[in-house]
């Protein structure tokens, strides 16, 4: 009997009496108090089991929760009970308010921990030993949705929860604190007083002198100062220049005008902590054309760094001085849908190449930087491949080595820094709605953790004075 028909039995007391007498219905709610009262003990006793077990079970992160958003931590769950089935979920907020999420499910080993270093995950959002899957696998619990980290001054918050396999009871969480900006950093906005550029410039602690690096970043206007902020942490004077789309700058320009990039760098070289003599440039996207012309028309850039980009002007007139380079025009009709009903417009662009297009080809063969070129091979938003050979081929022509191209199988057209969620599909500020961008999550992991390092390296080596040549590996 339940205690609500306990309580039942006790209004109907009167007519009980009346039938059976008040001894007989007192032994019987006596009866019926005593099997409510032990089963209520029986379920607190549990709930003071489970709590105690509970108790005892902890989430470690390594070296400590708090760390840089491009490094990784060890995660460790300890205090489960031998081969305990559980699932690790993992949840962010960016700055748009969008969720991105990722789960796995473990078992504990005989000592009763889970860690993520050696234990596979047996499920969720991917499977096997990835010591970092609870991140670099997140997704968007709003479709179509790209991480936005606009405040760099503030960390990201990264919630893991541990859950009872099978219950789904809350076991332990913890928060890990993923920062962008180093003890002693300086950012600078750069605002009215500093000519026409706009943008945010990154000092890193100390006197100096440090290489430097201005960051142009893709279509869609603003900046963004995420991968600037961490390059700044690893001993580079960065800034992350806006070009439209960001304070009294054109919402959508009608032109480019190279001088005002020119202006950028020459406000760059002349910061008392930057080495020099030259300085590099990483892109991606829209922005790689931008990069290319700057090394090719600019003096003192001595590496360049071009992510999934295209080897001809594109969109927007190009001009420097009396120069004009027009714009590859894009062909509508080679938009495709997925099956999910995706826009696919990696064939909108076509062949720079072709004789009515070599105008817009931008003449990198008079660039006396370094180029390095990553490609993705399942690059959606366009044919980063093809851009990549016909640039690698065009400095060849010109008895050039001057360039390394990297490819990545597998990986989408949005490279970025490490853990960065993987964005199969966003909205594109150029063609107004959805489209895709190709790659496959794990691999893209991957290709981001390469390439970081890939970039680093590369700059250490040709900023400091010696642009030494590396081979192409086409």
């Amino acid at each position: 009997m339940t205690y609500s028909e306990v309580l039942l039995a006790e209004c109907q007391c009167n007519q009980l009496f009346h039938y059976f007498g008040k001894a007989r219905v007192a032994m019987f709610l006596r009866r019926a108090y005593r099997g409510v009262f032990s089963k209520t003990c029986i379920m607190r006793c549990n709930t003071k089991s489970i709590r105690s077990k509970s108790e005892h079970v902890r989430v470690q992160l390594f070296p400590n929760r708090h760390c840089f958003f491009d490094e990784a931590v060890h995660v460790k769950v300890h205090g489960l009970s031998p081969h305990q089935k559980v699932e690790l979920k993992s949840m962010v907020s960016d700055d748009k308010g969008v969720v991105f999420k990722a789960s796995a499910l473990y078992t504990a080993d005989a000592q009763g921990l889970v860690d993520l270093c050696r234990s596979p995950s047996l499920g969720g959002s991917y499977t096997g030993v990835e010591p970092m899957g609870l991140f670099w696998a997140m997704e968007a619990q709003t479709p179509h949705s790209k991480l936005v980290k606009r405040d760099v001054l503030d960390p990201l918050m990264v919630d893991i929860e541990v859950l009872q396999g099978d219950t789904g009871e809350a076991l332990a969480t913890q928060t890990n604190e993923r920062q962008f900006m180093k003890e002693g950093m300086r950012r600078i906005p750069l605002g009215l007083n500093i000519g026409r550029i706009r943008g945010v410039l990154f000092l890193p602690p100390g006197q100096g002198p440090f290489p430097a690096v201005l960051d142009v970043y893709t279509l869609g206007g603003g900046i963004s100062e995420v991968r600037a902020s961490l390059l700044a942490n690893k001993g580079f004077v960065v800034l992350a220049l806006a070009y439209y789309g960001y304070q009294d700058l054109p919402k959508i320009p009608k032109f480019l005008d190279l001088e005002y990039f020119e202006e950028a760098i020459s406000f760059l070289k002349s910061q008392p902590q930057v080495q020099g003599p030259g300085i590099g440039i990483i892109s991606i996207s829209r922005s790689g054309d931008l990069a290319l012309s700057m090394s090719s028309f600019l003096s003192d850039i001595s590496a360049t760094v071009c992510i999934n980009t295209c080897n001809a002007n594109i969109m927007t007139p190009l001009t420097y001085k009396d120069l004009v380079i027009p714009p590859l025009i894009p062909v509508l009709e080679n938009i495709t849908v997925t099956p999910s009903e995706i826009l696919n417009i990696r064939d909108v662009l076509p062949d720079p190449e072709k004789e009515e297009n070599r105008n817009s080809v931008i003449p990198i063969e008079r660039s006396s930087s370094t180029f390095l070129f990553a490609v993705s091979e399942d690059d959606q938003n366009w044919n980063s491949s093809l851009f990549a050979r016909q640039a690698a081929a065009r400095l060849r022509r010109h008895g050039k080595e001057n360039f390394e191209v990297v490819t990545f199988p597998k990986a989408g057209h949005f490279l970025e820094v490490p853990y960065m969620p993987y964005c199969p599909s966003s909205f594109h500020a150029a063609v107004g709605q959805v489209v895709v961008f190709g790659g496959e999550a794990k691999a893209h992991h991957e290709a981001q953790l390469d390439l970081w390092k890939r970039i680093q390296e590369f700059f250490r080596k040709h900023l400091d004075g010696n642009n030494t040549s590396y081979k192409s590996k086409l």
